[in-house]
């Protein structure tokens, strides 16, 4: 474990945690889904270290065991954090492995920052190219009235909301796809999310139009999705995103919710391992 200061503020500096996994193989940081933590990666990062690649996760900031400052929950700004963590730890030849809220970190780093320190992306249940439905957008998956319900649901009782939204997370046609215990898990780490970060965060993957940072997208790139995934439905995430970038591979996996690399995380890993491996 370990530490990195994303920003330098003018009355404090933002400390993201850090897990570095791995001492060799070519590097592949996890960027975890909304409004969990790095602690999500737990069935992936075992596998990466056994195929022999070097797992980085950490939490976002406002998120896990990272500081929870007030501001800088846009994606210019978490595509900041994570530049500076491929700095600070000297990456090069970085696969980028963005989940959910996570993918959209990965399409702004890719067109801010560019990808010359990469060797592939990938796109897992990602929330790209753009989730809001609005006249430019008819595809959008989530209306304005939803985004609204949402945020003021979450304002009113996070704990109520989080359950709930664990349930989703995790369901198949209204049938939870993994076991009690890893629910809850995930409960318990969105209980750790600061208020004021989860309802920005919220705000930012509900909002950001995406479709041309995925222009700058030149690497390899895999998308991975649930099928069945009632969070972010694949029709207007997935398909959408495998579409926007040029060559791109597409995995769907059969009978998966949002949370698919922990129901199906066999799966999840030996797709992703094998397009490591390519």
């Amino acid at each position: 474990m370990t530490e990195i200061v994303a920003h330098h503020g003018i009355f404090r500096d933002t400390h993201l945690h850090v897990e570095d996994s791995g001492d060799t193989g070519r590097p592949v940081v996890l960027l975890h889904g909304w409004p969990l933590s790095s602690a999500t990666w737990r069935h992936q990062v075992p596998a990466l270290v056994a195929a022999e690649y070097r797992a980085v996760t950490y939490d976002r900031r406002g998120f896990g065991q990272s500081d929870k400052p007030t501001t800088g929950y846009t994606y210019d700004t978490l595509a900041e954090d994570l530049h500076t963590l491929i700095l600070d730890l000297e990456l090069f030849d970085v696969t980028l492995v963005g989940f959910s809220m996570g993918g959209g970190e990965v399409a702004r780093y890719c067109a801010n920052f560019g990808t010359e320190r990469l060797h592939s992306v990938v796109f897992a249940s990602a929330v790209t190219p753009y989730m809001l439905e609005t006249r430019s957008n008819p595809e959008g998956p989530l209306t304005k009235t939803k985004a609204v319900e949402m945020a003021a649901a979450l304002a009113a009782d996070d704990r109520g909301f989080y359950d709930e939204f664990t349930r989703e997370f995790f369901s198949v046609n209204g049938k939870i796809a993994v076991s009690e215990a890893e629910r809850q898990r995930a409960r318990k780490l969105c209980s750790v999310a600061d208020k004021r970060a989860a309802l920005g965060c919220l705000a930012a993957f509900g909002a950001t139009d995406f479709r041309d940072d995925l222009a700058a997208v030149d690497v390899p790139a895999l998308v991975l999705h649930g099928d069945s995934d009632a969070t972010v439905p694949f029709e207007g995430s997935g398909r959408r995103t495998h579409a926007a970038i040029a060559g791109s591979t597409l995995h769907l996996i059969a009978d998966a919710p949002h949370g698919c690399n922990v129901s199906h995380a066999e799966e999840f890993n030996r797709v992703l391992i094998g397009f490591l491996d390519a």
